[in-house]
């Protein structure tokens, strides 16, 4: 490989770094988050820029003040893992999530309504958490390696009736790992206004690239300082700075 070639590619790595950041929200996701986590946290998606910060309920205000002005956005999540609270209290939960400055609401909707035939309960489920959180974007969790195709076809369909503004294949890894297929599906279904996030088991810069041209808009996963490291050669962290104090 000629010289100029090797500087081109090196050179390329940083822009591709950061487009692929741009389109990763971070997600931290633990009953164990202390402040110091939190705060590296805040950090990394300060030095990477990533699109979002994915934080638990507990930690959106206090995130929002610290992203302020930053054009990243706060992201936070209604009802994982499990779906089965009350849809009074999720729709109860997204209000106070948008009051205390979350930007995108994450929901688990409850599968069991779906998988039990009781389409009703599952639409309106999603719809009350809609309704509650108002402006502010809804992604609904489809699970979809939990449902066979006929339930797939109608969670999409009753999630774009309840006025969600995002499909995402799963909530996480722990449902299956995100395909491009299950991107091609959900973007196949799905009208141009509604937009697709990938989520679940994504830990390589080659799976967001795939993921990304099959049509996903974002893409969630805790594992996003060691994916845009794994583009730019490790460079990159050599900006990054210690935990933050807010």
């Amino acid at each position: 490989m000629s010289e100029n070639k090797t500087k081109s590619n090196a050179e390329s790595r940083p822009s591709e770094a950061s487009f692929l950041a741009a389109r990763i929200q971070s997600t931290i996701i633990s009953n164990t988050l202390t402040a110091e986590r939190w705060q590296e946290h805040i950090t990394e998606c300060l030095a990477y820029r990533f699109q979002a910060a994915m934080i638990p309920a507990a930690w959106v205000k206090k995130t929002a003040a610290a992203l302020e002005g930053t054009g990243i956005r706060v992201a936070s999540f209604v009802d994982f893992p499990y779906g089965t609270m009350t849809s009074a209290g999720k729709a109860y939960e997204a209000a106070r999530l948008v009051e205390d400055g979350a930007e995108e609401v994450d929901l688990m909707a409850n599968v069991g309504f779906l998988l039990s035939g009781m389409e009703r309960e599952y639409a309106d489920d999603i719809g009350g958490v809609v309704r509650a959180a108002g402006k502010i974007p809804v992604k609904i969790m489809l699970e979809l390696p939990l449902l066979n195709a006929q339930q797939k076809v109608r969670a999409v369909a009753l999630s774009i009736d309840a006025g969600i503004a995002y499909l995402k294949n799963a909530s996480g890894g722990a449902v299956g790992v995100a395909t491009p297929e299950q991107i091609r599906f959900l973007r196949e279904l799905a009208p141009p206004n509604i937009r697709i996030k990938a989520s679940g088991g994504i830990k390589t810069a080659q799976q967001v690239r795939e993921l990304l041209a099959a049509g996903a808009d974002v893409v969630g996963t805790s594992s996003a300082v060691q994916i845009i490291e794994e583009v730019a050669g490790g460079r990159l962290r050599e900006s990054a700075v210690g935990p933050a104090q807010y």
